[in-house]
């Protein structure tokens, strides 16, 4: 028994001896005082979650944005929620920011509709400790903006576009654009009107700025009634992507490329046929998929508590300014997409 009982003790001992070992080699600090416990992985941080917030989902412009927000997440392990209505609605895109802020995320971006019409409610999120940015469309309760394109200059391309493409410096022409409300699509109108008051004279806008809801079937037929109303009628700019796919359309309709010129933001593939044929003069914009990728890119840079810098490299994107107020980024220059080049772009 005495035999037994020294064995029993001896085999506990060795047992304590050794369970000591392990934890000191696998749960303490190594030389350089890092802890190499748990998949935390080298910097231990968390995986925030961002929830972008487009105008409306279902059209190809934030389609292509929603691709490159999601390519972000994988890559930077982050959680993406890409979320909106299929209107582009005010009422609507507060209703879902209301709903993200119940969820607790880390950051919310949003493409306001109505600028200010999400003030209340990115107020209150901001208050709840929650990261607030704005991205393609300017906002004012903001952490951080991201913009696609510097607007002044975006604006005043489009105009220098149009009259190029009109092969003269006076004529009639008649702008339309998505909703109203849009700060980024009205900073561009602005700036292009300001192009031709300041250097083309000639040019004469036939009426005010003309709304199509973001919809390619309602910019063809406000197009076809400026048409029938300004027989004259020598150029369309068109802002929001829909609208100068449906200018295009009407045009083509009507069979008068050589009569009347389109110009406008709008995406390289879906411009393609028009670009073609001549219905389309020029498209202008910029890598959507890329600007959803910079969202994401900053909105994990807000999460940890960084701020960008004027001249950074962002992966996946290139290299950023950023404006003297410290927190407006601009992504980069428009690009042109014309007849000749549209089929090298898979957006």
């Amino acid at each position: 028994m005495k035999k037994l009982t020294l064995s029993l003790l001896s085999l506990i001992f060795f047992i304590g001896i050794l369970a000591g070992c392990v934890s000191e080699s696998g749960g303490g600090s190594d030389d350089s005082g890092n802890s190499d416990g748990g998949d935390s992985g080298d910097s231990g941080s968390e995986e925030f979650s961002i929830a972008v917030v487009p105008k409306l989902v279902g059209i190809p412009y934030f389609n292509a944005s929603e691709k490159g927000a999601e390519r972000a997440g994988e890559e930077l392990g982050v959680n993406v929620n890409y979320t909106g209505t299929t209107q582009a609605d005010a009422s609507q895109q507060v209703q879902e920011i209301e709903n993200l802020i119940s969820q607790d995320v880390d950051v919310i971006a949003v493409a306001p509709n109505d600028p200010a019409s999400v003030d209340p409610v990115l107020k209150k999120a901001k208050d709840q400790g929650i990261h607030v940015m704005d991205w393609d469309t300017p906002a004012n309760e903001v952490d951080l903006s991201v913009k696609q394109v510097d607007d002044e200059e975006f604006g005043r391309h489009m105009a220098q576009k149009l009259v190029e493409a009109m092969g003269t410096e006076s004529g009639e022409i008649a702008i339309l654009t998505g909703g109203l409300a849009a700060a980024n699509l009205n900073a561009w109108i602005d700036a292009a009107k300001a192009e031709f008051d300041e250097n083309y004279s000639g040019i004469e806008i036939v009426t005010e700025k003309i709304p199509t809801d973001e919809k390619q079937q309602v910019a063809y037929q406000k197009t076809l009634d400026l048409i029938k109303s300004y027989p004259d009628l020598k150029g369309v700019l068109a802002v929001s992507t829909p609208a100068p796919l449906g200018a295009a359309q009407a045009v083509q309709e009507e069979g008068l490329q050589d009569e009347i010129s389109v110009v406008g933001s709008a995406l390289p593939t879906d411009s393609k046929p028009f670009l073609e044929d001549g219905s389309l003069d020029t498209a202008v914009l910029w890598n959507p998929e890329e600007l959803g990728y910079l969202t994401v890119a900053l909105g994990k840079m807000l999460a940890e508590g960084e701020m960008p810098k004027d001249g950074q490299e962002i992966e996946g994107v290139g290299e950023i300014s950023v404006v003297d107020d410290g927190k407006t980024v601009i992504m980069g220059p428009p690009q042109d997409f014309t007849k000749e080049n549209a089929g090298d772009y898979n957006f």
